[in-house]
């Protein structure tokens, strides 16, 4: 299996064993609405723009709500079965879902005191970091200093403001680089640079 499908499966276990109503790190989403907007992603293309375009969140949000009322069995079995062959999301599985499935994974696990990062091998964080790097450009976008994220290798990324004279580093393996650049709080980034920056740069509205 691909680490997107691996990550699907490790994700469906830990809602199974937290249930449908505990937190995630989604806002007030519970598991179930996780659940939902997983299952609305993939299998309602009709309703998913509403996730990205704001001028028709509430047809989305509508639909998703009926979705989540639905038996939590059922809907356990729609996220593990993935997209329906008729789906887009189907054919290019690896290239749209590694990420999702991987963040929302984390959402359901960091949501409860006591988490602790995992052990991914060499390949996930190889995959993780070419994500990170395109959604660092976003996440930290509006960040008055350069943002320099670095793994432990040693390989690093430059986003926020690159012609700034002050720069704050996020170390941290690929995983755990993503998750901050996602708007994650719940992560063990080191973060190092001026004191005032680092706390501004930590405080930014990261989410996609």
């Amino acid at each position: 299996m691909t680490f997107a499908q691996d990550e699907r499966h490790a994700l469906v276990d830990s809602m199974t064993e937290r249930g449908a109503d505990a937190p995630t790190l989604c806002g007030e989403w519970r598991n179930r609405d996780l659940a939902a907007h997983l299952i609305l992603r993939e299998r309602r293309l009709d309703a998913a723009a509403g996730i990205l375009v704001p001028k028709l969140a509430g047809r989305t949000e509508r639909i998703q709500a009926e979705i989540a009322a639905r038996p939590w069995s059922r809907l356990l079995d729609e996220v593990r079965s993935g997209p329906p062959v008729w789906s887009p999301l189907r054919w290019i599985d690896s290239l749209a879902n590694t990420g999702e499935m991987f963040v929302h994974h984390e959402d359901v696990r960091r949501a409860h005191s006591g988490w602790e990062p995992r052990r991914l091998g060499q390949d996930a964080q190889k995959a993780l970091w070419s994500l990170a790097k395109g959604v660092a450009r976003h996440g930290y976008r509006k960040a008055a200093v350069r943002v320099v994220l670095e793994r432990p290798s040693g390989d690093n990324i430059v986003v926020g403001a690159r012609d700034a004279d002050e720069s704050v580093v996020l170390r941290a393996e690929p995983s755990e680089l993503l998750l901050h650049a996602f708007g994650r709080d719940e992560t063990m980034v080191q973060p190092s640079g001026e004191p005032d920056a680092v706390a501004a740069v930590l405080a930014l509205d990261r989410g996609v």
